[in-house]
């Protein structure tokens, strides 16, 4: 285990492990590294941490000085005009393309364009179109429906911040036997996020829901109770316990049971296939 020092970067929830280089760090503060892209500025979340660092470490430059704040300042200041001008040139050349967003790195030798499309894109006079405007390096990258929502944020439908734009390092597998586990309406608006694929949040409890799930009696399969025999109506898998609609000497009455006062037959479910496993399937 190894003492580093956890620093996020400015639309990215993942966390990147630097050593502190000596220096003396306090968490939410402004310090200058190096990464794969070059010299850039992150925010210290952690200052201390010990983790296993599977590579050596490169340690902090130095802590963000006035004049490196007021060059992040100077490059979010420029990214309005980019997009526009980026637009402006991709309708120009008619490309089938939708620019989500654009970056400048530190030193601002570069400008990373970020953009959607449905298919392969043949960008390559529109690079020499920009870099003929801009007069740096100029890098352009697809991404797919989960990362612009990603990228642009956005309120997801329980009233937070994205979870992908806010808390979530990276995306999680989701799948429909996800909400089937959990018992949610198969519904697209129910159970889709701004990306229209399924939430990520559907993931955050599976493993209990999946075992509970298997535990607790089909819906309208019979059962035996301590008052007799009767038909599921719903069940709680959080409270374990199965509504039972019980038919007894000519009545009917519907009874709440802890699911382990049950008897009844479990069914081995068939493994379902997940492919393309984000997507709501059709109605």
């Amino acid at each position: 285990m190894a003492k580093v020092v956890v620093i996020k970067f400015k639309g990215n929830c993942k966390p990147y492990y630097f050593t502190a280089g000596g220096l003396s760090l306090k968490r939410g503060q402004g310090v200058i590294v190096e990464t794969s892209r070059g010299i850039e500025f992150g925010t210290v979340v952690e200052p201390e941490k010990e983790a296993e660092a599977n590579a050596p470490l490169k340690p902090v430059i130095r802590v963000a000085t006035k004049e490196d704040l007021d060059t992040v300042a100077y490059n979010e200041s420029r990214r309005g005009e980019a997009i526009r001008i980026c637009k402006e040139k991709v309708a120009a050349r008619g490309l089938k393309m939708k620019i989500i967003a654009c970056e400048f790195t530190f030193d601002g030798s570069k400008v990373i364009f970020y953009f959607s499309a449905e298919g392969r894109v043949d960008f390559r006079e529109l690079v020499k179109d920009l870099a003929s405007v801009f007069h740096i390096r100029i890098e352009l990258r697809q991404v797919g429906i989960r990362d612009e929502t990603r990228i642009l944020g956005g309120v997801a439908p329980c009233g937070r911040e994205c979870c992908c734009a806010s808390c979530m390092p990276e995306f999680r597998k989701v799948s429909i036997k996800m909400a089937k586990n959990q018992g949610l309406s198969l519904n697209p608006g129910k159970i889709s996020g701004l990306c229209g694929r399924l939430m990520c949040c559907l993931s955050y409890e599976n493993e209990y829901y999946a075992g509970a799930y298997k535990k607790m009696p089909k819906i309208g399969s019979s059962v035996g109770t301590p008052e007799g025999q009767g038909q599921v109506v719903t069940t709680n898998m959080l409270n374990m316990q199965v509504r039972v609609k019980i038919e007894k000497d000519g009545g009917m009455f519907y009874r709440d049971f802890p699911v382990d006062e049950l008897t009844f037959k479990h069914v081995q479910e068939k493994p379902e296939k997940d492919d393309d496993s984000d997507k709501i399937p059709e109605e």
